[in-house]
């Protein structure tokens, strides 16, 4: 579990990091240019097929989440703990633009709805959250049997470096530091399989990649 006082400071670097950096940019531009990011990154996804009746859930949405991707289907649920300071700090983030989309404002870990969802999507999200073991028991019971998890994480490649970010604040933005294994046992210690790891960008500090996860029809 992250530190109150970080995860409250990441939350504020988080809302700043959005001011400075949509600031600039054309509101229409920024969202066609995002839905097309997304859609790119679902096609990657060889063992992702998104279907008319699949029930969609984007966990840590953001401003500009995958939620952007699915406009016709019928159950879209999108959260964030900070959807009203998107709201009111943003114009490239009104709830009125998705009206297919139902938003609730709040973290993983206190996310609570009716059903279960066939498609549950983290998208650089998971690092942020107060408490990472739990935030991922959450999105892997609100995912249905015969359903996907999709996650994308940025994975340190030094261990040395991982231990001192631990330490230090030295990536404000994300109080969870840990690599691509770590991510891929908080997943499978919850009895989904994991079906595809893709290599999505190579830095010096970080990988990122998405994992995809099927839970089981049956529990075995």
């Amino acid at each position: 579990m992250a530190g109150k006082w970080r995860w409250n400071s990441a939350q504020l670097a988080e809302r700043k990091w959005w001011q400075l950096y949509l600031k600039n940019k054309d509101v229409s531009a920024y969202l066609n240019w995002k839905v097309s990011y997304w859609k790119q990154l679902l096609a990657s996804c060889k063992d992702l097929v998104i279907k008319p009746d699949d029930r969609i859930l984007d966990a840590g949405c953001g401003p500009a989440g995958v939620f952007m991707c699915f406009p016709n289907h019928d159950t879209v649920v999108a959260f964030d703990p900070l959807l009203e300071a998107y709201e009111n700090d943003l114009p490239h983030f009104k709830k009125t633009m998705y009206p297919n989309v139902q938003f609730v404002q709040c973290g993983i870990e206190d996310f609570q709805w009716p059903g279960l969802f066939s498609k549950v999507f983290c998208m650089n999200a998971i690092n942020h959250v107060r408490d990472i073991q739990l935030s991922f028991s959450r999105l892997c019971s609100m995912t249905s049997p015969g359903g996907q998890l999709i996650v994308t994480i940025d994975a340190h490649n030094h261990g040395l470096f991982k231990h001192l970010f631990r330490m230090l604040p030295g990536d404000i933005l994300h109080p969870h530091q840990f690599d691509l294994e770590e991510y891929k046992n908080m997943i499978t210690q919850h009895g989904l399989k994991l079906i595809d790891v893709l290599h999505l960008k190579h830095e010096f500090f970080f990988d990122h990649y998405a994992l995809i996860a099927e839970k089981p029809l049956f529990n075995s």
